[in-house]
């Protein structure tokens, strides 16, 4: 049995313009001055606390925990309002590997439990992911944590799961648990900083991500 692990925001789903909204809300309801757009997307992928830290690190704690709350708050929102959409090809490839019988899918991201069921729910993915790790549940990426729940929850050795993920941090949190890594190039991070990062293969859309895990495991067997 095979795993293949997927990060969600910038990999899945394109939702650069409700963190970007939500980021912004929260720093102004903090009374600060947003950071650009380009510099939140570099933190999608954290853990929102750390994200905020790193965003505004020369910010005390008690204001970073208000620019938390009213990001959670307007994102929730702006998701509400209307619900961040999912890549081209994305569903058709999930569901296509969640149809064979030598697979397992999960989700490892850093988004909240209830953001995830909200997006789960909204398009339809009830019963795709056997596992589904979430920022609520473990230290930020890219610490190992959340694939070593998934391997456990899966039943599957490192050694037949793969990471797939825009973002150094996907990268980094993958190669900690000793599991093959996938960047993609769509995301929101550079393709060069996922390269850095040590990801084992590269792929520009979802057709190429499918031949992609394949070799992968093929090189391994």
């Amino acid at each position: 049995m095979k795993l293949a692990i997927f990060d969600v925001d910038g990999t899945i789903s394109d939702s650069q313009n409700h963190i970007t909204h939500a980021m912004t809300l929260g720093f102004e309801a903090a009374g600060q001055p947003a950071p650009a757009a380009a510099d939140v997307l570099q933190i999608v992928g954290l853990s929102l606390p750390i994200a905020v830290a790193r965003l505004a690190p020369d910010l005390d704690a008690q204001t970073q925990s208000q620019i938390v709350e009213g990001y959670k708050q307007s994102y929730m929102s702006s998701r509400a309002a209307s619900p961040a959409p999912l890549y081209p090809g994305a569903e058709a490839l999930l569901r296509k590997l969640a149809a064979r019988d030598d697979m397992l899918l999960a989700v490892a991201t850093g988004k909240s439990r209830r953001g995830l069921n909200a997006l789960i729910a909204h398009h339809g993915l009830e019963g795709i992911f056997v596992s589904q790790q979430v920022a609520d549940d473990h230290p930020s990426k890219p610490h190992p944590s959340m694939i070593g729940a998934a391997l456990s929850e899966a039943g599957v050795p490192a050694t037949e799961a793969v990471m797939i993920g825009d973002t150094s941090f996907d990268i980094e949190m993958g190669r900690s648990a000793g599991i093959a890594t996938i960047g993609v190039r769509w995301g929101y991070h550079a393709p060069d900083v996922l390269e850095a990062a040590g990801a084992h293969r590269m792929v520009d859309d979802f057709e190429a991500l499918e031949a992609a895990l394949f070799d992968l495991w093929e090189m391994s067997a």
